[in-house]
């Protein structure tokens, strides 16, 4: 349940002055309690987000890869996700979940305290359902599951139990040489699915079988990245976040949220012979 700022009597008792800083009862974004207009936000590189969805609760975005959820202590970022929705909508937004910055794809935000706390709810239960979309170095057995407790060297936590499942959509072998052991080169295309939520989850597990995440810098393969940098200027993470399903908290209904891939991973698809495989939810939507 969320947290609930208790109600205040009038009384006659000297009130200590008004600090700007966030309610103690409310960890989310939010503005400080006596202004009523949004924060000057610096100047982003980035357009406006695309709503997937907009209803009394909720708004659900297409992020684009390279920019933070939220700003942390240690990046050195001026933008977030948060700061740019909010300014973008003219309210207040409440964060839900997040997406590593590398990654895009559905983010889901909540309008109000309550919509956040009932929907972040459901992600504790695991009832949401999350498919992400991957390329990644090698051929893939059709489908397996990823049992793999993770650390986060970052945190300091321990190892925690990972499971994540996938299933492959499409393989290629190319004609050219990456590795000077093999001739050819082979990637594939995986519909992905985290069962836990583990910091870089989806890119460590597949780190873990061999099959890392092409343009993952951290988890990846150098000599893949570096060489599709140079073919034709890759310069994300090949991993997005295709579709999320979940029963609505306060209609009861059904809803299903999913966000075409961005112009750079179309790209990558084509250069890498794998756009064929991409669900026709996945393709880029035509504009008028």
């Amino acid at each position: 349940m969320p947290a609930v700022c208790p109600k205040t009597s009038p009384t006659n008792r000297k009130r200590p002055p008004t600090r700007n800083k966030l309610p103690v009862c409310d960890t989310r974004f939010r503005l400080p309690l006596q202004s009523r207009t949004l924060p000057a936000m610096p100047e982003s590189s980035f357009p406006p987000f695309e709503i997937l969805l907009d209803d009394e609760h909720f708004v659900a975005i297409n992020k684009p890869p390279g920019i933070l959820v939220h700003l942390t202590r240690l990046s050195e970022d001026t933008i977030s996700v948060a700061q740019q929705l909010a300014a973008q909508l003219g309210q207040r937004i409440f964060p839900i979940h997040r997406l590593d910055r590398g990654t895009s794809g559905v983010l889901i935000v909540g309008k109000t305290a309550a919509a956040a706390g009932a929907m972040a709810a459901h992600f504790r239960e695991k009832s949401v359902e999350k498919k992400y979309l991957a390329i990644v170095r090698g051929y893939l057995p059709e489908s397996a599951t990823v049992d793999y407790a993770l650390d986060d060297a970052e945190t300091g936590k321990e190892k925690q139990p990972a499971v994540s499942h996938y299933r492959r959509l499409g393989q290629v072998e190319l004609p050219f040489s990456v590795d000077p052991k093999f001739p050819t080169t082979r990637y594939a295309l995986a519909e992905a699915e985290p069962e836990t939520g583990r910091r870089h989850q989806l890119r460590k597990h597949f780190a873990h079988i061999f099959h890392p995440i092409i343009g993952d810098r951290r988890h990846g393969d150098v000599k893949h990245n570096n060489y599709l940098r140079d073919a034709f200027g890759l310069q994300r993470l090949l991993l997005h976040a295709h579709r999320l399903c979940f029963e609505h908290p306060f209609s009861g209904q059904q809803v299903r949220i999913e966000a075409p891939v961005d112009p750079a991973f179309m790209e990558a698809s084509r250069y890498l012979q794998l756009d064929g495989f991409l669900p026709e939810s996945g393709l880029p939507r035509l504009r008028p």
